[in-house]
């Protein structure tokens, strides 16, 4: 209430200076026709002024603003994938026993171009995810979550995160994955029941996390080379030793090159 009084105040004041401004120029030069004329074409400026302010400028504002928003939000997700995330992924892969079926699918190299990410995107969303639901492998995703508690929390409270659906779906499902872990560490002995529901959580948030991986190294290839080239090393689902990774990438950059 109190915005709509100050912005009506406001308003008066001007209109009121307005009309200041307007008798001192009648009492001083005494040619109403000569006021009439300019406040005639200012008043047929006024739509041509809102056509530049709101249709051009700030739209030009608008994107620019969405611009470093989205800067902001993918390096709080690089912050994540760094951190916990690529871990998290390589943990549900090696618990996932069809894996190889997409495996091959999701080496992205330094070749890939929109269209491998859109066919990629699509292999995830229709993938069957599946857990081996054995507590060794549930045991050491509870520890992942329970050492990165904190640094969830604070993804979570960030306002800039709500921006990014499908992110911000991610860490509810993992933070939801926490509680139920936390839930049933307290009996001694989890039962079948018990192993086999988390494991639906699980691959739940195996599925979010896979399709979100993908989006983050199409951000990093376009934008950050340097980063992505350790992505690419350090891919989740490339099961193959790190030097012979680099020298497929450096085949690969050297074929790029010459063409």
């Amino acid at each position: 209430m109190k915005k709509y009084k100050d912005q009506i105040s406001l308003a008066i004041i001007l209109l009121i200076s307005s009309i200041l401004l307007y008798t001192i120029n009648y009492m001083m030069f005494h040619d109403i026709h000569h006021i009439l004329v300019f406040l005639t074409e200012d008043l047929a400026f006024i739509p041509i002024e809102i056509l530049i302010v709101t249709l051009i400028i700030d739209k030009f504002i608008e994107r620019r603003e969405k611009r470093k928003l989205f800067q902001k939000l993918n390096m709080l997700i690089g912050v994540f994938f760094n951190e916990v995330g690529e871990e998290m992924l390589r943990l549900f892969i090696n618990a996932d026993p069809n894996v190889d079926k997409i495996r091959n699918k999701l080496i992205v190299t330094n070749g890939w171009k929109d269209e491998d990410y859109k066919k990629i995107k699509e292999i995830t969303k229709s993938y069957e995810y599946k857990i081996i639901s054995k507590k060794i492998y549930l045991d050491n995703i509870e520890a992942l979550l329970c050492n990165n508690k904190e640094f969830f929390i604070k993804l979570l409270e960030n306002p800039i995160l709500l921006e990014h659906e499908t992110f911000t779906e991610l860490l509810q499902a993992l933070f939801h994955l926490y509680g139920e872990v936390i839930t049933r560490r307290r009996t001694p002995h989890l039962i079948e029941q018990d192993i086999q529901h988390i494991g639906g959580d699980v691959e739940r948030a195996y599925a979010l996390l896979a399709y979100e991986w993908v989006i983050y190294m199409q951000y990093l290839q376009n934008e950050y080379p340097y980063l992505f080239y350790t992505a690419m090393i350090h891919n989740p689902y490339d099961n193959r030793d790190s030097e012979e990774i680099e020298k497929t990438i450096m085949k690969l950059k050297k074929k790029n090159i010459k063409k």
